[in-house]
């Protein structure tokens, strides 16, 4: 076609160079606009008071203390189940067994998995955790439900990370004699670490900010949580509640103001060490 327009390569580069910048200039404005908004309005209400008491007045008076330590232990429960079971899986998909109908379904089921609905999560955590095993709306319904919504994304970050360490590092360790659980533990693992925070830190940030499946299992009561089995309310849920039923817009904000300071300060803490780390074995 003879008549067709052809641009010169340099200009078509410098054309798409063009197109991506604007398209992460767009991605930028609006988490800086989305920043913006939330810690203008948010950050006014934060003080001593706002962090060390808990709600009162069904969340117009006091501060979001019992939010906190209810987030907190949610997270830690749901961490502390999905990380051993998705770095396992991803070790075993990897490391143990060969590419076969069998690993090929479990990566479907972990994709899908990744899919649902955090609302149907909910559902299964209520109908499971709550009513069959008869843990009730308590913080370990909630953590073991959010376990199983994280549980893909650190599947799939580990497995790739575990992918990402160079053949040669596993013959090298299995010529000098290592067992595979060795060279997993004391020469895989320790290549892949970084990639493998990063699903846990996104995991993380999953976890602090779910509201649907928490509301169905964890219950949204104001208390100070006192054991495992207490009902408590997240900040996520509480900054839901007060912003739907209009109860506190201020208060509302304040407390979307330190889930997004919370998420920033762990992901930066978290690549920083990352970087110390990698520093010191390069």
């Amino acid at each position: 076609m003879g008549g067709q327009l052809r641009l010169q390569p340099r200009t078509e580069q410098k054309l798409v160079q063009l197109f991506m910048y604007l398209m992460t200039s767009i991605a930028v404005l609006v988490l800086v606009f989305i920043l913006v908004v939330i810690l203008r309005n948010g950050l006014p209400q934060l003080s001593l008071e706002f962090l060390t008491h808990n709600p009162a007045d069904m969340g117009r008076e006091g501060g979001i203390l019992s939010t906190i330590v209810a987030t907190i232990f949610l997270t830690f429960i749901a961490l502390l189940v999905a990380t051993p079971l998705g770095v396992g899986t991803a070790i075993y998909l990897t490391e143990y067994t060969v590419e076969s109908r069998v690993t090929r379904i479990i990566r479907f089921g972990a994709e899908c998995l990744a899919g649902i609905p955090s609302i149907i999560f909910g559902l299964f955590g209520f109908i499971l955790f709550v009513n069959k095993l008869r843990f009730g709306w308590s913080i370990l319904s909630g953590g073991l439900t959010l376990a199983f919504m994280v549980l893909p994304t650190i599947i799939r970050t580990s497995e790739e990370a575990i992918k990402a360490v160079p053949s040669a590092y596993r013959l090298v360790s299995f010529s000098l004699g290592s067992t595979r659980w060795q060279t997993v533990t004391r020469v895989v693992l320790p290549s892949a670490i970084p990639g493998i925070v990063t699903g846990v830190i996104l995991s993380i940030g999953r976890s602090i900010g779910e509201t649907a499946a928490v509301i169905f299992t964890a219950g949204s009561a104001l208390r100070m949580p006192n054991s495992l089995f207490s009902s408590s309310r997240t900040m996520s849920v509480h900054f839901y509640i007060l912003a739907k039923e209009g109860v506190s817009m201020p208060k509302a904000y304040g407390t979307a103001a330190v889930l997004v300071i919370s998420i920033l300060v762990i992901n930066i803490v978290t690549y920083y060490l990352m970087e110390k780390y990698i520093k010191r074995k390069s």
